[in-house]
């Protein structure tokens, strides 16, 4: 079985957010598939997708609290900065944390750990909406 579609979320303020129910919520179809994959590829380049921790908020703050210390708006040397000082920023993190993931089903269910979740990585002030395209593949 093949499946595709687009998640649209809402916005989220800068940071990282546990969305692991937003896509699994969006999948209705995912409990069909006993055995298969479930890729994610997140439409926009100044945003990410992750898997981390699930259960305590403070990772998620202290992963924004890293990425701003060392990737930082105001740096002298960025060209791209017409969309404003976040976007060249928000663009190396994307290209540094990834915009894509792939997750195994198992019995109609993500095979994730214990204590892992899926995660939107904000890295605009005012991203707006975001996009996730979702395949489904599985028997």
């Amino acid at each position: 079985m093949w499946y595709r579609q687009q998640i649209t979320l809402k916005p989220y303020t800068r940071g990282f957010h546990l969305i692991t129910s937003d896509i699994t919520g969006a999948l209705s179809q995912m409990k069909e598939i006993s055995t298969g994959l479930l890729h994610l590829q997140m439409l926009h380049t100044s945003a990410s997708l992750t898997l981390n921790e699930n259960a305590d908020p403070d990772v998620r703050h202290d992963m924004e609290a890293f990425f701003r210390d060392r990737v930082p708006g105001d740096l002298p040397y960025f060209r791209h900065t017409l969309e404003g000082p976040d976007d060249m920023p928000a663009h190396i993190k994307a290209s540094l944390m990834g915009t894509e993931l792939t997750l195994a089903i198992d019995n109609g269910r993500l095979a994730t750990g214990t204590w892992q979740g899926i995660w939107l990585g904000e890295h605009r002030e005012n991203g707006g909406s975001r996009r996730i395209l979702a395949t489904l593949f599985g028997e």
